[in-house]
């Protein structure tokens, strides 16, 4: 007689190949468009989502003993004393409080197969709001990421650390400015395997100087992006015609420093060698085949995206970390009456990147 085993869904995770934009309000913007972009045939690193529905468990548990959303409902959006005191208040309510040990084994298990037989592997672990990367909202950027995270319980408090970064004073300010109701905020978790980085960077499908809808603009620096978010190095930038891929615009800056993995864990900074620092760290081919796939991305998505890459040192592969709608110039299309004007490129990579700044 064989018998057969009773193999349950898991109740909080999901994997990238099983969700999409649609599941954004279960997995959040930066889950959703990972799912879509895995189900679309573009590379990402293998990953999975905690979802909603373990953060609504965790904070109805803290909700029996105090309340959380209730405290940030009754906030006024100028008080931005009595805001920081709520937010120290609920974050380390959040940092402190224990995991369900049905979602501590389902993220274990999860997490161990990212990695190979006895291995621990490096994780990204990052907020995915189901407010953020949507069409309309620029919500991205608010949120905790942490990257080269080893070891499960590492992740399991960098989990508790997204979720608590919801209530940091930034987001919180944000929502209230915006009217936006508790009711309407969850956060899912991305956990997504670390890319060893030789480059990485920003593409916007849409000039983010100008608008113009013919280009692409490539922004990359050595190492991790976190670089060049964090505004420590000024990237290399290039403009390229989206259709014949000719390129106008060639500013190579000088990088003298990059980020690369800890060995303690997390990210550190180290000096560019001599040689590299004036050179550009892509070349014409990663340039044209970058442009295929912002190409590739922005057809399926039907409107110019904002995306994250990089290209890992070991393989020279290209990956897609991240792709989210354009919204500055998006949104003066939508406001004809609207004055001209000049947007910053470093808020489409700061909303991008997300993450500590």
């Amino acid at each position: 007689m064989i018998q057969v085993l009773n193999v349950l869904e898991p109740k909080y995770i999901s994997w990238f190949r099983d969700i999409g934009l649609d599941d954004r309000p279960k997995v959040g913007g930066k889950g959703g468009s990972l799912g879509e972009l895995h189900r679309a045939g573009i590379p990402v690193p293998p990953g999975f989502v905690v979802r909603t529905e373990a953060f609504e468990g965790f904070i109805g548990a803290l909700e029996l003993r105090s309340p959380v959303r209730e405290r940030v409902a009754k906030l006024a959006a100028d008080d931005l004393e009595e805001m920081g005191a709520v937010s120290r208040e609920l974050r380390a309510r959040i940092e402190e409080a224990p995991l369900p040990a049905d979602l501590l084994q389902e993220i274990r298990d999860a997490y161990g197969r990212l990695g190979g037989p006895g291995a621990a592997p490096a994780v990204a672990v990052r907020s995915s709001a189901t407010t953020e990367d949507a069409a309309d909202a620029s919500f991205a950027g608010l949120q905790d990421t942490y990257l080269w995270v080893a070891q499960a319980d590492s992740v399991m408090s960098k989990i508790r650390s997204c979720w608590a970064s919801l209530y940091s004073l930034e987001s919180l300010s944000y929502r209230l400015r915006h009217g936006i109701a508790e009711s309407a905020v969850a956060m899912a978790v991305v956990v997504q395997t670390m890319v060893d980085a030789r480059t990485a960077g920003v593409m916007f499908t849409r000039s983010p100087i100008s608008g113009d809808r013919s280009v692409i603009t490539i922004e990359g620096a050595w190492g991790l992006g976190s670089a060049l978010v964090s505004g420590e190095v000024t990237p290399d930038r290039w403009v390229v015609a989206k259709v014949t891929g000719e390129i106008s615009v060639r500013d190579i800056s000088d990088k003298a420093i990059r980020h690369a993995q800890s060995p303690l864990g997390g990210v550190e900074e180290l000096p560019v060698e001599e040689s590299l620092r004036r050179e550009p760290c892509l070349s014409d081919q990663e340039l044209d085949s970058l442009r295929a796939i912002g190409r590739q991305i922005e057809r399926h998505y039907g409107r110019p995206q904002d995306i994250e890459w990089a290209i890992d040192r070991h393989t020279g592969q290209i990956l897609l970390l991240q792709s989210r709608p354009e919204t500055v110039w998006s949104n003066k299309d939508d406001e004809p009456s609207a004055a001209t004007g000049v947007s910053d490129p470093l808020l489409h990579v700061m909303s991008i990147f997300g993450g500590r700044r």
